[in-house]
């Protein structure tokens, strides 16, 4: 249920009906926004009726939440949500760009690639410390040292990191150093992951599963929101389907239907949604036109000596003209990728 209070609402009297619903034993979650201010109430609906709530004179009506994603809805908080990670700000005007290599694989190669991404137009560097793999034989990451390496090339370039998280286990060891945990598809409904990601207070990208419906994805942030971290970002990055000419089928439609359902903000992996590196640029320039808040790119110095999906990932240079063609398109919808 969600609780509208009217627009000259005091903190006091916010107060004093968080008070009675915590007192029934119900969550509380405040979303303030520019006009109203909404309490989320967590827990037995039946339970927010039987507490007399609207008649008080400074509630101006209560009303179930429709969705079974209470927290992540637009029915719980109408605005977009926007938040700061560095100098960049997360579904504002700016159109982010996340780019760097799929796999750290040495220092030279991770400072050389955010170097150039940096000058082309990236504000925050991607690069992955722990890879899951689908072989067991395949390159799984350099791991801690890999997050050593990313921590360095931060204090080099200033930029923000976005790194994996594999398991509840590896949380606290990836947060000393992420600016950004993410969670990829494979673990898109590890709740015990989620649960814990909820504890911190720090931005979680979550990653779209491999044949996950909208549904189970926003159900997945409402696990880490429900937690108590509110910095969630959503990320399609293709799903599984019968199409055999790319690696995943890039799901350009679920930007619009998410940002209709959720005000969480969406960006788009067209690497891993493409698995070539050919079709990248069209669909980076396609994700905002459909209203992507940003863009994560795989980017390597040298792509054909890449330890991982080299096919996938941009030379710098051909970076530097995909972040021309992507200005371009964000222009057209009052948008910049410098912010």
């Amino acid at each position: 249920m969600i609780i509208v209070m009217r627009k000259d609402t005091t903190e006091e009297q916010v107060e004093q009906v968080a008070e009675r619903l915590k007192n029934v034993g119900l969550g509380v979650h405040l979303s303030v926004g520019e006009f109203r201010t909404i309490i989320g109430a967590i827990g037995d609906e039946k339970l927010v009726r039987e507490i007399g709530l609207e008649a008080l004179p400074f509630v101006e009506k209560i009303l179930p939440i429709t969705q079974p994603f209470k927290l992540v809805s637009r029915e719980f908080q109408e605005e977009d949500s926007v938040f700061n990670i560095g100098n960049c700000t997360i579904g504002g005007k700016q159109v982010v760009l996340m780019a760097g290599p799929c796999a750290v694989e040495s220092e030279e190669q991770v400072l050389e690639a955010a170097l150039g991404v940096k000058a082309a137009g990236a504000r925050i560097l991607r690069g992955g410390a722990f890879k899951p793999r689908t072989s067991p034989y395949s390159f799984q990451g350099l791991e801690e040292k890999g997050l050593q390496i990313l921590a360095r090339v931060r204090e080099q370039t200033g930029m923000p990191i976005v790194t994996e998280v594999m398991d509840q286990h590896s949380v606290s060891l990836v947060a000393e150093y992420a600016d950004i945990m993410q969670v990829g598809a494979r673990n898109m409904q590890n709740f015990y992951l989620l649960r814990e990601l909820g504890k911190l207070n720090k931005p979680v990208l979550l990653k779209r599963g491999l044949s996950a419906t909208i549904e189970e994805w926003l159900m997945a942030a409402e696990y880490i929101m429900a937690g108590g971290n509110r910095q969630v970002i959503l990320c399609e990055r293709g799903i599984r389907t019968f199409e055999t000419m790319t690696r995943n089928t890039l799901d350009l439609s679920a930007v619009p239907v998410v940002k209709h359902l959720s005000h969480l903000p969406v960006i788009v992996d067209p690497s891993h949604g493409t698995g070539n590196w050919r079709w990248v640029p069209s669909m980076c320039c396609a994700a905002v036109a459909a209203g992507a808040d940003g863009l994560m790119v795989e980017v390597h110095p040298q792509p054909e000596q890449a330890l991982c999906d080299g096919a996938q990932s941009l030379t710098v240079a051909k970076f530097t003209t995909l972040c021309t063609q992507v200005e371009k398109v964000a222009n057209v919808f009052g948008k910049s990728i410098r912010g």
